[in-house]
């Protein structure tokens, strides 16, 4: 099923529609302020372990990023972080990067392996952030490609990625057409800070 949601008149109804869809324990595909993502409820085990194998892999083998609304409950999920650190997501979310940082024994539990760091994104889109919102915990993602594939226009366009994916997604959110960019993926573990993969986002360390 694919709905379309406009970003600056959204619809409640349709929100509550893909939050009652997370909770029954199906994956999502969504747009971000990069491109579509899919994901699944992060406290919902049959819904990550489903999400790992869209990504043909074992849950403790994903390598998932989690969404948060914003920065207010980010202490359940990752340890303490120092200020310039805190700085740095303050001025940079939402926006269009991942920050690693020290997960929290939350994360491991979760994903049913012993990582030690986790994937936070807080993307600059209403809708994404507003299902976090009314879900009440965080999303767990990941990108609809795999990391050898190239970033095709299939990853942009909501009708052709529910051509693709219509069989194996629940719900797919229609939110206009996304980037062909990935987010900037910023590793902040141990209070140093480093460029992994630069993206879409723009930032002075």
């Amino acid at each position: 099923m694919i709905i379309e949601i406009n970003e600056e008149n959204i619809d409640e109804r349709l929100i509550e529609q893909a939050v009652i869809t997370l909770k029954k324990g199906e994956v999502i595909i969504f747009p971000t302020d990069t491109v579509y993502a899919m994901g699944c409820d992060l406290f919902n085990k049959k819904a990550l372990n489903a999400l790992a194998t869209l990504k043909g892999l074992k849950l403790k083998k994903a390598n998932f990023s989690i969404i948060c609304s914003d920065l207010s409950n980010l202490s359940d999920y990752v340890k303490p972080i120092d200020r310039p650190t805190y700085k740095l997501l303050n001025r940079s979310l939402p926006g269009p990067f991942t920050f690693i940082l020290t997960a929290t024994n939350e994360i491991p539990r979760l994903f049913d392996t012993n990582k030690k760091e986790v994937g936070i994104r807080i993307p600059d889109n209403k809708i994404v952030r507003r299902i976090v919102e009314v879900l009440g915990n965080p999303i767990a993602t990941t990108s609809l490609n795999n990391n050898e594939d190239e970033i095709l226009e299939y990853f942009i366009d909501p009708y052709t990625i529910y051509e693709k994916f219509d069989r194996k997604i629940e719900l797919i959110i229609d939110g206009g057409l996304g980037k062909l960019e990935a987010s900037t993926l910023v590793n902040c573990v141990n209070g140093d800070m480093e460029i992994i993969r630069q993206g879409i986002g723009r930032v002075e360390l």
